[in-house]
């Protein structure tokens, strides 16, 4: 799961949305320094990523990729799976997508303080280009992709990724449907941040 996901499956409170994004900006945090309810929001992410990571679904998808891009899979289905949840909202959600996603930007923005440099440079850039509501078409998610693969410091074929998810959209939507809620009923059911 990417940004989207990560900051709706948290308690609807800055340290909380603060901690569950936190874990994609670990270099330069120093975990034992974390106050408890930001420690808490980490856990809560690292559990969605667990579960996501481990879910049979999930690693079946990340086997339907080429040789050559299977090593970055599992970062394109995240980043696409923020892209589905845009898109599907409603399915999942009673409140409005765009006044949620507001309230994520408000509280990161309270939540700046609270973040090591690193972090607060990419979400202070999450905040100012709206990349929450970049997924919301799949050329966004193109793009996306794109800039995480100019970003890997080694010789990579992920750039172009798109190419491979095209092909295979419907099937991964149809799939993603099924495995949200079983996503949101493991997070309800660890209770990691109440």
């Amino acid at each position: 799961m990417n940004y989207l996901a990560h900051l709706t499956l948290a308690q609807p409170s800055v340290p909380s949305k603060v901690g569950n994004v936190l874990g994609d900006f670990m270099r330069g945090a120093v975990v034992s320094e974390l106050s408890e309810p930001l420690r808490r929001g980490l856990d809560n992410h690292r559990l969605v990523d667990r579960f996501t990571d481990h879910h049979p679904w999930v690693i079946a998808q990340r086997r339907g990729f080429s040789p050559a891009r299977r090593r970055f899979a599992g970062v394109a289905l995240d980043v696409l799976f923020d892209h589905f949840l845009w898109q599907h909202w409603a399915r999942f959600y009673g409140a409005p997508r765009a006044q949620t996603i507001a309230s994520h930007y408000r509280d990161l923005e309270q939540g700046l303080p609270l973040m090591h440099a690193p972090m607060r440079q990419r979400v202070e850039r999450l905040i100012a280009f709206d990349l929450l509501n970049q997924y919301g078409e799949l050329a966004g998610v193109g793009e996306a992709l794109d800039v995480i693969a100019g970003r890997i410091r080694f010789a990579n074929a992920f750039g172009g990724m798109i190419e491979e998810i095209e092909p295979r959209y419907r099937e991964l939507e149809d799939g993603f449907l099924d495995f949200y809620p079983e996503l949101q009923e493991a997070v309800r059911s660890a209770g990691v941040e109440v």
